[in-house]
């Protein structure tokens, strides 16, 4: 497995509706894009440290569904669902995501993620474009910075086991 040059998770705020993360990768984008789209492997880091995946349903086709449900360390189950929207493989997905919580009204947003690839390493990009500034930044509140860099970090500690799967 390469060492991670750059593990560093960099935040931005591209506009009033719009979360981004950027993560280089030490891997060909084609792994990375399988680890994204594959419950087999979804299942190994999506959540935050000390969560686990305990339902993930993916039909990776334009107009396909998906759904995942994360168990927290406390216990409970937070589940969250979409549409894929757009798919270019290796390069591109944009899906609906709606956390299913009717306490903080089911919120929903536009995930798109790229895979742009260099010589020897791979930038991601998640963009997350919400409806309004409000939604945006309440998402940010709740603490899905920390959340979405846990992630990222066990993602690329998780591509060993896509390469052997």
């Amino acid at each position: 497995m390469p060492a991670n040059r750059s593990a560093e998770v960099i935040l931005s705020l591209p506009s009033e509706l719009d979360i981004a993360f950027k993560r280089t990768f030490d891997w060909p984008r084609s792994l990375l894009f399988e680890a994204w789209t594959k419950p087999e492997h979804v299942r190994h880091w999506w959540g935050c440290d000390g969560s686990s995946v305990t339902a993930c349903n993916m039909d990776v086709r334009v107009g396909g569904l998906w759904h995942t449900v994360l168990r927290m360390p406390d216990g409970t189950d937070h589940a969250f669902s979409g549409k894929y929207l757009e798919i270019v493989p290796n390069e591109r997905l944009v899906y609906t995501e709606r956390y299913e919580n009717p306490l903080v009204g089911n919120p929903q947003w536009v995930t798109t993620v790229t895979f742009g690839e260099t010589d020897s390493e791979t930038q991601v990009t998640h963009n997350i474009r919400h409806p309004s500034r409000e939604a945006r930044d309440s998402h940010l509140k709740a603490g899905m910075e920390a959340g979405e860099s846990q992630s990222l970090r066990r993602l690329d500690e998780c591509i060993a086991c896509v390469r052997n799967v």
